[in-house]
């Protein structure tokens, strides 16, 4: 394992480092020590390795992501994982303000809570938080999955598309143009393996599942003015 001091070293050599790496590394396993809430720790990763946080980081930790897996133990400060491609992160504790923001694919586990706008404008992305999402969350959601094992805050899924949202608790108020939906067989299926990727022991039938109405998708005089 390689071990990376960030209160001897720089994170421009540290993100260096990582960024070297290749497909056909033996380096595949590395651990941060003393991250001391630093901004932009292990991003635009791509390639196979496994990445340890041991503490919280600051702003866009394992931003683009791609293939690696990046775990933080402790929390995480606004923009996790955003514009997310591939691989999986993991965070032991809270995520601030846009967790997962506009991710493309890959897996992204929040083991506490999430603050507002979790999930926004995301393209494909799974993301599983096992505590409950602030306001906001999934505005705009365009494709994948965000599963909520506590509740949800004020105007879930605003101006929705086509990303499916599942809730386990109460959720405060859906935003425009979101509507709770029938949870078929499915979406339990789906529902299962994600609860599963990210070690929850939730029961997918606990849950109910919201969407678009699809009321937006399409111009109509009466909301012109």
């Amino acid at each position: 394992m390689q071990t990376y001091d960030l209160q001897a070293n720089s994170l421009r050599e540290l993100n260096a480092a990582l960024h070297a790496q290749t497909a056909d590394t033996n380096q595949t396993a590395w651990e941060i020590v003393n991250p001391r809430g630093s901004h932009a720790i292990a991003v635009g990763l791509d390639a196979p390795i496994e990445v340890e946080v041991k503490g919280s980081t600051g702003y866009y930790c394992a931003g683009m992501n791609k293939q690696a897996t990046v775990h933080v133990h402790g929390s995480a400060g606004p923009g996790v994982a955003e514009n997310m491609m591939s691989g999986t992160v993991v965070i032991e504790g809270d995520a601030s303000q846009y967790a997962g923001a506009t991710g493309h694919g890959g897996l992204l586990v929040i083991k506490g809570n999430a603050s507002s706008r979790c999930g926004i404008s995301m393209k494909g992305i799974d993301i599983v938080v096992h505590g409950n999402v602030g306001h906001m969350s999934a505005f705009m959601a365009q494709s994948g999955n965000l599963v909520v094992c506590g509740d949800a805050g004020d105007a879930l899924g605003d101006s929705i598309y086509e990303a499916r949202l599942f809730v386990r608790g109460s959720v405060k108020s859906l935003g425009a143009d979101c509507i709770e939906k029938e949870m078929r067989p499915e979406h339990l299926d789906i529902l299962r393996d994600l609860l599963e990727r990210a070690g929850s022991d939730a029961k997918p039938e606990e849950f109910k599942r919201y969407g678009s109405a699809r009321q937006l998708y399409n111009f109509k005089v009466d909301n012109a003015y």
